[in-house]
């Protein structure tokens, strides 16, 4: 019987089967199923629709920001809640295109949607939580509390 994985005795690595670096890695493997089981035109021109858009989150002295890159929305797409001190914001857009004429007939619809969730600090002033949308950016503004905030420094005098 023989053993496939490198082992080690008495400190020194003894490899038996000469042949297991030249193994493929898992991840090789995963390529090699998706790459030559679907074909690569499947998986370039497969959209799932799905895209989370960027996002900044900003540790300043007084608030927490959430910054998020989301063009060409309305203020109505987004739905933003806090729930057991988790934020939720999503958007969902649907569109739709009906044209028709004597020589053809157009319908395309399309359909948008994400949700990114955020655990909320304790020292968050879950009360005061703000949001506002200008040029494709959301930003949250989360107000720490009193005691939260960072204080100045301040310089002890020795007697």
């Amino acid at each position: 019987m023989s053993t496939l994985i490198p082992t080690i005795k008495n400190g020194n690595k003894k490899t038996i089967d000469p042949n297991f670096n030249r193994l493929p890695s898992l991840p090789s493997w995963f390529d090699d199923i998706l790459g030559k089981g679907f074909g690569n035109e499947f998986i370039a021109n497969f959209n799932t629709g799905i895209t989370l858009p960027a996002v900044n989150l900003i540790n300043l002295d007084n608030e927490f920001v959430v910054e998020m890159a989301v063009p060409g929305l309305k203020k109505s797409d987004f739905n933003i809640s806090l729930d057991n001190d988790v934020l939720s914001v999503g958007a969902e857009t649907k569109s739709e295109i009906n044209e028709e004429n004597q020589e053809y007939t157009r319908r395309e619809f399309g359909y948008s949607t994400f949700k990114r969730t955020f655990v909320v600090p304790e020292s968050v002033e879950t009360e005061k939580i703000s949001a506002e949308y200008t040029n494709g950016i959301l930003k949250i503004t989360l107000p720490k509390r009193e005691e939260a905030k960072k204080k100045p420094i301040k310089s002890i005098e020795i007697k």
